[in-house]
């Protein structure tokens, strides 16, 4: 698989089947993203991977929050704007409406929505998880290099044969993973990353982007 197409055909996957993923191939994906970028080389991540019984664990401890109405940690971070300006903010009600669209939940239906976003505890099935840690002392700048290794992370799952799905909403139960991780105090954790082989029956919309004339300007002769 080349750069491009591996470029164009990774998407954020809510389905994939319980089919098990190859230790060694995990191992090749994480060695070669370290040669991600990162100003002045700190290399600012700090990924867990969890499969097997710890993920199970974690999965179980999640679903249980959910289950008795546990509210969402206090947030770490600011996930978003409170105050979502233009064209941002269109965007991201694009993006609902196509997700939840293609599952056939109305805007209205609060409680169907909450259902499928549950599935984000469950890794949608996936049999493999990664949790990216950054040290509470860093900066933005940081944050963009901890961006730039998870998409080396995700383009390289591509090359293997394996899908993923980038998600925040990890962030909303940090505790629960931190008592299953254990990390040091200093480290505050950005997002998890659901892993695995795409269940080919669950649901495929993807998402558009805008024309390059919206984010792009050329500047030159």
């Amino acid at each position: 698989m080349d750069v491009y197409e591996a470029v164009t055909s990774r998407r954020a996957v809510r389905g994939f089947t319980d089919q098990p993923v190859p230790r060694e191939a995990l191992e090749r994906v994480l060695s070669a993203a370290a040669w991600a970028p990162s100003g002045s080389n700190l290399q600012p991540w700090h990924a867990y991977v969890l499969t097997g019984g710890p993920l199970a664990e974690l999965k179980k401890r999640a679903g249980e929050r959910l289950a008795t109405g546990d509210p969402w940690d206090e947030s770490e971070y600011e996930q978003y704007p409170s105050a979502l300006k233009s064209p941002y903010r269109e965007r991201r009600s694009a993006f609902g409406e196509q997700r939840y669209g293609a599952l056939g939940i109305a805007r209205e239906d609060i409680e169907a929505r909450q259902r499928a976003s549950s599935a984000n505890w469950d890794c949608f099935g996936a049999p493999a998880a990664l949790f990216c840690y950054i040290d509470r002392d860093l900066g933005a700048p940081q944050w963009s290099d901890v961006g730039m290794y998870l998409q080396t992370v995700m383009l390289l799952l591509r090359a293997e044969g394996l899908h993923s799905c980038p998600q925040m909403a990890w962030a909303k139960f940090h505790r629960s993973v931190a008592e299953v991780l254990s990390p040091p105090d200093e480290l505050m954790l950005f997002c998890g990353m659901s892993i695995g082989f795409e269940d080919v029956a669950a649901d495929r919309t993807r998402t558009g982007r805008a024309p390059l004339g919206e984010t792009v300007t050329f500047v030159g002769d």
